[in-house]
């Protein structure tokens, strides 16, 4: 049982954590092996965090699992990541399904394989009726072309008489996102010490808490995830309001 765990307050967590998963290619480094090494041995901390998530009930956590930036890499490193991906799905996929999590991907898809989008598309299928929490993988994504094709969608919806410019506002613009069907980011999490957003989840991290870790990705613990969460319950969130007004509330 973790110390950490217990402390934590079940009354006061976050919807949806979303995590930056930085730092695979030093931790191999530091060790005088090749980048893909750290991608294979990053494997036990993404468990880690979904385990984390799946103990505490915390309904949705999104993992950036490969950006639409990450095409421009080495060959081999594409190709390492893409496999590494679909031997992933495949052993984890009963573990996802008996945990009673449904997992969700964001992203064009329309780059991956076709080996690999089939396998997601598989699982995600497979998971369908779970309601335990939800697992949403960030897969050749950007979040400003997403963002720019939210537009585009609402442009055509707008020439084609389908929607009126009055009634667009942050709601209906949200419904045009790859993720229209989860809640805002309350805790943004980012490992290796990188403070930057990359082109993640730019839009729906308006008002998340952002936390930047000094650790690598393969090093990310359960208890690291946990001391996250504790972090995130000594803030106060306000929403642009005052701390007087938030009490008040």
């Amino acid at each position: 049982m973790s110390l950490l765990k217990d402390k934590i307050d079940p009354e006061n967590l976050p919807q949806h954590v979303a995590i930056i998963m930085d730092g695979n290619g030093r931790w191999a480094k530091s060790r005088g092996e090749e980048r893909t090494f750290g991608h294979k041995n990053a494997i036990d901390a993404v468990r880690n965090a979904i385990n984390a998530c799946n103990e505490i009930n915390i309904p949705y956590l999104t993992l950036y699992t490969f950006s639409s930036e990450n095409w421009n890499r080495p060959d081999d490193e594409v190709n390492t990541l893409m496999n590494l991906l679909m031997e992933t799905l495949l052993l984890e996929a009963e573990e996802i399904f008996s945990k009673g999590l449904r997992m969700h991907v964001i992203g064009n898809l329309e780059k991956l394989p076709p080996l690999v989008k089939d396998q997601l598309l598989r699982v995600v299928e497979l998971t369908k009726n779970n309601s335990k929490g939800n697992l949403i993988l960030a897969i050749s994504y950007g979040s400003q072309n997403e963002i720019l094709n939210a537009v585009k969608e609402i442009s055509s919806d707008v020439k084609e008489g389908k929607l009126e410019i009055d009634k667009i506002d942050e709601k209906l613009f949200e419904s045009y996102l790859y993720t229209k069907d989860f809640p805002p980011v309350d805790l943004m999490i980012r490992t290796s010490g990188e403070v930057r957003i990359s082109n993640f989840l730019l839009w729906q991290i308006a008002y998340a808490e952002l936390q930047f870790l000094d650790i690598l990705w393969p090093d990310f613990t359960k208890d690291i995830f946990f001391q996250c969460i504790l972090n995130y319950q000594n803030k106060e969130r306000r929403y642009g309001k005052t701390g007087e007004q938030i009490k008040i509330q």
